[in-house]
């Protein structure tokens, strides 16, 4: 694994053609249950879903929903970022909204943070946990930054 990588990640286990990524004690909110921040699979990457939590107290920000839009996306650069990746590498999202009325302003937020072509998205509304307005998982294509122990 290189140098570079091994810095930024606490977690790693690798499980046949996989690898499970966490980052505790990161930028990045503890998972609350058991799961994987991040998981590698060849050429992708699956990130967990995100709220928007605070890295410290792990609750949930005080926020409207462009606040929690702009917060889960931070988390997920972030999970990114520390992959060798970042946004521009995304090619799918779910944001799920616990109000579809958000959306247009949840989509203010997500069209600043994505570039054209943008990702493949869904935009379902659900009940969220902890009283999350907005939830973000996405998939990462990787193929063309080579392997993350090459980055």
């Amino acid at each position: 694994m290189g140098d570079e990588l091994n810095r930024f990640v606490h977690e790693r286990k690798v499980t046949s053609d996989m690898e499970h990524y966490s980052f505790p004690d990161t930028s990045i909110p503890t998972a609350y249950g058991p799961y994987s921040h991040a998981v590698v699979a060849g050429d992708f990457v699956f990130l967990a879903g995100q709220i928007a939590r605070d890295a410290v107290s792990g609750h949930l920000i005080d926020g409207d929903i462009t606040a929690q839009t702009a917060r889960c996306l931070e988390i997920v650069s972030d999970i990114l970022k520390k992959l060798g990746l970042s946004l521009a590498d995304v090619v799918r999202t779910t944001v799920f909204l616990s109000d579809i009325g958000d959306f247009e302003a949840m989509n203010r937020v997500y069209s600043a943070a994505f570039q054209a072509p943008y990702p493949v998205r869904s935009t379902p509304q659900v009940k969220m946990p902890f009283g999350a307005l907005v939830g973000i998982e996405v998939t990462a294509y990787r193929g063309w930054h080579g392997s993350a122990e090459n980055s």
